[in-house]
């Protein structure tokens, strides 16, 4: 392939997902606004048109930043490919470092994430100081901000760089099946996050206590009796310094499996209702969703560190995207993939959407079974009150981005025996 050819590719990739995007946007907040007025039949005796209207208006406020960070990221993307700015990154690098050495390739990638983010950040602050501020959601203030931020600088430099650099390492000397290497070696990093998080890093960011209501406890480990599950424990975190949203998850692995709730998610349902959203999580469990999912991510991964490897050998890869012959290296070859990876793979997101919420649906189905399908949906109209989720949202713009099915669909489903 001509390196023109392949430029003028990924132009017509990136621009086509960036309209796609801001279309759907445009008309989820279109179809959103226009039901602000009525709340739908199915709601009507549990949620107010006040809270209808607050959801709509956060919904809208939502996609009205995320079609500016959607711009933003495309021509981000674009600055740092054919604009020449990962070019010049490397030239300003490569007076400090080797550039073809280690130290040169992980100082390039971790300054491309710096850079990422700060690019982000303005959208994060408004997103957290502004939109959810406006809707009564934020409770984070500016020096917890800072806090986290810091842990989170601390826990990439401790952890990442290391990683990253076992990663450049494996690329330049496992010769020309490094792909498979990086890929156990990723693999197997993945799964020891899995018992190492709940434990040691999720506690550097939450408090988790263990579940002090005994009633709720004795209802909730006989639930997980009846599933045949196994935890290490229940737990509830302090969501609440940070947002008012509610939610429940499992986290860990095998013998370190936790159920965490978050205290907002307690306060605001009954324990029937508690015991039926752990039930749909047990469903998951279940079904193996996790596992399945686990599955899809290896093989995708694998074939696509393949693909990377193959990529590496094309002089059109780099000349296409703005490197001049001599700085095709592993670093820039793992930045270049990163950039334009979301471009060419967003096709394949309504797929995966659809996969997540016939796994939703499914959940639901569990949870009807194991608890009542009638406190279920109880506990969901009040957290799509609660938490101002639309029940409005645009059907095709449902399908490109929502992992859960719609709100009215999923409740009538449960409100008729599922």
């Amino acid at each position: 392939m001509a390196p023109d050819t392949f430029s003028n590719l990924f132009v017509a990739a990136l621009l086509a997902t960036l309209f796609i995007k801001v279309a759907l946007m445009v008309r989820q907040r279109h179809h959103v606004r226009g039901r602000r007025e009525q709340v739908p039949a199915p709601f009507a005796d549990s949620i107010g048109l006040e809270s209808h209207r607050k959801a709509a208006d956060y919904t809208c406020a939502r996609m009205a930043l995320g079609v500016v960070d959607a711009t933003v990221g495309a021509a981000f993307v674009l600055a740092l490919t054919l604009g020449g700015g990962l070019q010049a990154m490397h030239r300003v690098l490569a007076g400090w470092f080797d550039p073809d050495g280690l130290a040169h390739g992980i100082a390039l990638l971790a300054a491309l994430g710096v850079l990422g983010w700060l690019i982000e950040l303005p959208f994060a602050l408004y997103r957290t100081f502004v939109i959810e501020k406006r809707f009564g959601f934020n409770r984070m203030t500016p020096a917890l901000y800072v806090a986290d931020v810091a842990r989170e600088a601390l826990l990439a430099a401790l952890i990442g760089l290391p990683v990253l650099a076992a990663v450049l390492w494996l690329m330049g000397a496992m010769g020309e099946h490094w792909w498979l290497w990086v890929w156990l070696f990723w693999f197997a990093f993945n799964l020891l996050g899995l018992f190492v998080w709940p434990t040691f890093i999720a506690p550097l960011f939450n408090k988790f206590t263990p579940l002090a209501d005994e009633a709720l406890r004795k209802r909730v480990e006989n639930l997980l009796a009846r599933c045949g599950f196994r935890s290490r424990g229940l737990f509830v975190m302090d969501g609440s310094r940070r947002s008012a949203h509610g939610n429940a998850y499992f986290t860990g692995f095998g013998a370190a499996k936790r159920i965490v709730f978050f205290d907002t998610l307690l306060d605001k349902l009954s324990p029937a209702e508690v015991e039926a959203v752990l039930a749909h999580e047990l469903g998951h469990f279940h079904h193996r969703h996790i596992w399945k999912r686990l599955a899809v991510v290896a093989a995708t991964s694998l074939a696509l560190l393949w693909l990377l490897a193959w990529l590496m050998g094309q002089s059109w890869f780099f000349a296409g995207l703005g490197i001049e012959d001599g700085a095709g290296g592993t670093a820039v070859a793992l930045a270049l993939f990163a950039l334009v990876l979301p471009v060419f793979a967003f096709p394949l997101g309504p797929l995966m959407s659809h996969w997540s919420r016939v796994h939703e649906f499914q959940a639901d189905a569990y949870a009807a079974r194991q608890a009542s399908a009638a406190d279920l949906a109880a506990a969901l109209v009040k957290l799509y009150r609660d938490n101002a989720s639309t029940l409005t949202p645009d059907p095709l713009y449902s399908r490109f981005f929502d992992s859960h099915p719609p709100a009215s669909l999923r409740v009538s489903r449960l409100r008729a025996g599922t």
